[in-house]
């Protein structure tokens, strides 16, 4: 009697105990055009104990580091010297197999064990702007993974990006503001790639975001297929010790989500924002005022930019996207040991982070600074 008491209680707390989730098959990608919230929706969505999500590990942004035969050492020990990944998220690289020599593999084995490091976590992947223009080819690489797209009032985007580069950042490099401005409908274009592949993606707004924190992290929880957790909807214990220490990301640094003043002040229009405006009413009119959602209003009076300006712009853009997706391929043609070399010879520690590597810009104009 005793013992069948026992298997029937046994049989409770089995019913009782809830079975670990599995993880999901494909990574998670979060992706907006540069200072659009990318940071801020990262640090929220890792409150959530099933997420666990890497802040721009970049990985798949170098996969020229899997043309030819490698092992896991090598390519580790590459990436690390690009942006700190591995070691930035404290992700213990003992535990990967030796010889992962494929990008989906290496993606999936590392982003997976940073994963299990948060205990819970079934959702695995990485939030970065470095993928606003490569969406589709992520799409064709990772065809089980599900896309988190944000935007932003790409005036704001754009001021934004100002007010950063009046400090020594990434957004001091030329061209940045026109990266932005054609690079916000690139993603536009190559989202809906996405889409009418069959991916599955979830748009956010950064104003609704900030405005509205619950019914927007309540919508992403709702297409991930998790509960939600209220510490979604606060900076409040979150963990940010992969971002770095930057002015540019001081908000993200604070306690709760705040939201970035307007400026009321009467001023002349710059030709930086009347171009914004231009390009800004000729997508509303091309998507039939569906797209872009914000800004609500668009002052019509500037017309569109003309064919003069869109080919010189979209010919200035290409060259920015060409040169943005060549310095990963030459860092990752040329020997470790040169970069070494390199590091050494700059007499300091040395990280080579696209965002704002010395090497990167280097490469363009040595320290033309």
């Amino acid at each position: 009697m005793q013992e069948v008491m026992m298997e029937g209680l046994e049989g409770v707390d089995q019913k009782i105990k809830p079975e670990p989730s599995p993880l999901r098959d494909g990574p998670l990608f979060v992706v907006g055009m540069f200072r659009s919230g990318t940071s801020l929706l990262y640090a929220l969505l890792n409150q959530n104990p099933q997420i666990a999500l890497m802040y721009e590990g970049d990985l798949a942004h170098l996969h020229s580091l899997f043309w030819f035969p490698t092992k896991t050492s090598r390519w580790l020990a590459k990436w690390d010297f690009w942006n700190g990944g591995p070691s930035r998220h404290k992700v213990d690289t003992s535990k990967l197999p030796e010889n992962i020599a494929d990008l989906r593999s290496a993606v999936r084995e590392v982003y997976v064990e940073y994963a299990r490091q948060k205990k819970g976590a079934t959702i695995w992947g990485c939030k970065s702007p470095t993928y606003y223009d490569s969406l589709a080819r992520l799409g064709r690489t990772f065809p089980n993974a599900r896309f988190v797209i944000i935007w932003r009032d790409l005036r704001d985007v754009c001021r934004s990006i100002r007010k950063a580069a009046e400090e020594p950042t990434y957004f001091r490099r030329r061209g940045m503001l026109l990266r932005a401005m054609l690079g916000y409908h690139d993603m536009k274009v190559q989202c809906d790639w996405l889409v009418s592949h069959g991916l599955p993606v979830y748009e956010i707004h950064y104003e609704d975001l900030v405005s509205d924190s619950e019914t927007t992290m309540r919508g992403i929880c709702e297409f991930l297929q998790i509960p939600f957790d209220p510490r979604m909807i606060t900076l409040k214990g979150a963990d940010r010790s992969a971002i770095e220490d930057a002015t540019h990301h001081s908000l993200v640094k604070t306690e709760r989500i705040v939201k970035p003043r307007k400026n009321t002040t009467a001023a002349p229009r710059t030709e930086l924002e009347s171009k914004v405006d231009r390009y800004l009413f000729m997508w509303r009119k091309q998507y039939g005022g569906a797209w872009p959602r914000y800004p609500r209003s668009i002052d019509g009076k500037a017309g569109e930019p003309s064919i003069w300006e869109r080919s010189r712009d979209r010919l200035a853009y290409r060259g920015l996207r060409i040169w943005h997706h060549t310095i990963p391929v030459i860092f990752s043609l040329v020997p470790m040991r040169a970069w070494d070399a390199y590091s050494r010879f700059r007499g300091r520690s040395f990280e080579f982070r696209e965002e704002r590597s010395a090497v990167s810009e280097g490469l363009r104009d040595h320290d033309s600074k």
